[in-house]
């Protein structure tokens, strides 16, 4: 099993295949339009921006399960993210990332990455770094800036 198993539903209301990106190296990301994080949205773009040629993608999951931190209708949230951070990576519609209807890919990454106390994700803007044979390489906590990951996702684009 790897994550291109997985499908999840873009924006736009597409249901979108995670093996449309097989043979990149993906950033998968819980995200927040209203939380202490949520300025991370800069760091993410200018890696995408930066690494998108070398086959890199990020991808974004709205969640709302965190202190009620992203509660915008997926419009909102593309919209704030275009307009506030510049966002072009790929972004999905609002889902659960922990509990009984979470998303199925969300429950993968966490049993295959646990965190430090616990498999569930405590915040927004838990981070995966995944390989180009789908497979999870690293998880990253909320506070991790995207810059302190930068040499994590140049190895893995050498490999």
């Amino acid at each position: 099993m790897s994550v291109y198993d997985f499908s999840a539903k873009t924006m736009l209301g597409d249901e979108k295949s995670l093996a449309e990106h097989k043979g990149k190296v993906l950033l998968i990301v819980n995200t927040a339009s209203e939380c202490g994080f949520t300025p991370q949205f800069e760091g993410l773009q200018k890696f995408f921006e930066t690494y998108k040629d070398q086959e890199f993608e990020v991808l974004g999951f709205p969640c709302n399960q965190f202190n009620h931190q992203d509660p915008g209708t997926d419009a909102e949230i593309s919209h704030f993210c275009q307009n506030n951070y510049g966002v072009t990576f790929q972004m999905y519609r609002k889902i659960d990332v922990k509990g009984e209807n979470a998303h199925p890919l969300f429950v993968y990454l966490t049993s295959e990455a646990k965190g430090m106390l616990t498999d569930q994700i405590k915040w927004n803007f838990t981070k995966f770094l995944i390989n180009r044979d789908g497979e999870v390489i690293n998880r990253y906590a909320p506070q991790t800036k995207p810059e302190s990951i930068e040499k994590d996702i140049e190895k893995a684009l050498q490999s």
